[in-house]
């Protein structure tokens, strides 16, 4: 009976469909969210420009290191928790409803400006890699457009469809990468110099490991679809160490090919002379794969952008879902359609992308200089700072309750904490930077994260005085719904929980 339950248990009304996700399925819509291809192309040329320069290599290692120290606790916290609310979840289990809300407050900013950000840059680079190999040339929006109806329509078909969908870029998108590290190793070799600590910590060190964090926005979202996932306390932390280690080997290794295809020492004036026209990666592929491969990679950009744009809002989405579902926003919010899609979220997310894409339209704003620097600088910190509470919240949850596993609940994500704590310092300190403009409406958008931090407190006091019995039931989600799917699947191997927080919520 249970093993019938197990599979494929259909969605009941407004609720997300179980089983659906294994581990590699949560693995394709968090790396295509991280969108390797981009990355590489954006991120590592960057933090080659303006950062370490050929220290690049080593500055991915180190976070890399950093982030897996952070997973050996989300995987702790991920066996007690099974919710769509994410990060969001996990510091209400840590660290309180005030926190939890705040944290509810900073991944709705955080994720919705990055979504906002990934419409205008897909909308962007189709406009320009269109009109370069086919002459067509139709306004960035127009193409924002299509890519959000595009991404609308493929999302509904459920998250399993999107997963697959995600799956294929993905593939691709890595294969071209791949290649080119192939390329450059057949022809030039590796060299060993960037691994030379004088060279790791040269220069913009301190940009350099900034950067390098800024690839692994979109990781942390492998918990958004616990409740989505097969047998959950064992997918979702096998999930976060394949795809953080995935991220990371790969940006290590391909930046370690770039740097040796430039040369060490001429890395960082190489990166720089191409870095108005953002095309070092082109400029390379072009000299070791040819023109063919060099437009295929083009094309493979566009597809790796759809594929950010597609796995950023279903993380967005479950954020919403998960909102209307405690009552912090409308419970309307949290209807599903009978494949558990959550529609009206998903309209509601893609509604406010346009809206705020299509203001900077409006006003004739160039999407390269005001709108994804803007957006998808402020997501970053956003997102950025989210991990950071969460990472904080796990290390106060197990001390809390008194955990004796020192290394998994103590050392490791406390080093971890220290990590993102200083990433997140130098995230404000050179917002700028991050952002790519210093114009000052964009240098004043971290104060977004005080509003938020604000805002969530006073909601908490709004809720308790006025709204008891929402504040009061915030948490019940986060005790019910394991024990609902460890009844489902017979594995009812954690501990009972409380009668009281297994009371099915006042809606």
């Amino acid at each position: 009976m249970a093993n019938q339950l197990q599979e494929h248990l259909p969605a009941s009304p407004d609720k997300l469909s179980k089983d659906s996700l294994g581990v590699f399925g949560v693995v394709f819509l968090v790396l295509a969210a991280v969108a390797p291809l981009t990355g590489i192309i954006v991120i590592t040329a960057l933090g080659l420009a303006l950062g370490n320069g050929a220290g690049m290599v080593g500055s991915f290692i180190i976070v890399t290191a950093i982030l897996l120290l952070f997973g050996v606790g989300y995987a702790q916290m991920s066996k007690l928790l099974v919710s769509a609310g994410g990060f969001y979840a996990v510091v209400l289990k840590g660290l309180g409803k005030p926190a939890a809300l705040v944290a509810a407050l900073v991944a709705m900013l955080g994720y919705n400006c990055f979504v906002a950000g990934a419409i205008g840059t897909i909308g962007f680079f189709m406009q320009t890699v269109i009109a370069q190999l086919t002459g067509l040339n139709v306004h960035w929006f127009i193409w924002s457009l299509v890519a959000v109806s595009a991404a609308f329509l493929l999302s509904r078909q459920g998250i399993d469809f999107s997963a697959k969908v995600l799956g294929v870029g993905l593939i691709l998108e890595v294969s071209i990468l791949v290649i080119f590290d192939v390329a450059v190793l057949l022809r030039n070799g590796y060299t060993l110099d960037v691994f030379n600590p004088g060279i790791v910590f040269s220069g913009g060190a301190g940009i350099g490991f900034l950067f390098a964090a800024n690839a692994f926005v979109g990781v942390e979202a492998t918990g958004l679809f616990s409740e989505e996932a097969k047998n959950p306390r064992r997918t979702i932390p096998r999930a976060t160490y394949t795809a953080i280690g995935f991220i990371g080997a790969l940006s290590a290794v391909t930046t370690w090919a770039i740097v040796s295809a430039l040369g060490t020492a001429q890395a960082q004036a190489v990166a720089t002379d191409h870095l108005a026209a953002g095309d070092l990666v082109f400029f390379l592929s072009n000299d070791y794969l040819g023109d063919g491969l060099t437009k295929l990679m083009m094309i493979l950009l566009l597809v790796s952008l759809f594929a950010a744009l597609m796995a950023l809002h279903n993380s967005a989405t479950r954020y919403i879902y998960s909102l209307g579902r405690a009552r912090i926003l409308t419970p309307r919010l949290s209807r599903t359609r009978a494949n558990g899609v959550p529609q009206r979220a998903s309209i509601a997310q893609f509604a406010l992308g346009i809206v705020v894409t299509g203001l900077f339209a409006v006003f004739g704003l160039e999407p390269l200089t005001s709108l994804i620097p803007s957006m998808t600088g402020f997501g970053t910190l956003g997102i950025l700072t989210l991990q950071l509470l969460a990472t904080l919240a796990i290390v106060v949850h197990f001390r809390k309750t008194r955990d004796r596993r020192l290394w998994a609940t103590l050392l490791a994500p406390g080093i971890g904490l220290l990590g993102l704590g200083a990433v997140v310092v130098l995230a404000i300190a050179n917002f700028s930077v991050l952002a790519g403009s210093d114009a000052p409406v964009i240098t004043m958008l971290p104060w977004l994260l005080v509003a938020a931090i604000a805002g969530g407190l006073l909601l908490a006091r709004h809720l308790r005085r006025n709204k008891p019995e929402i504040f009061a039931g915030l948490g019940q989600d986060l005790e019910r719904l394991p024990q609902e799917i460890g009844q489902a699947t017979g594995n009812l191997e954690e501990p009972s929980l409380s009668p009281v927080l297994l009371k099915e919520p006042t809606v």
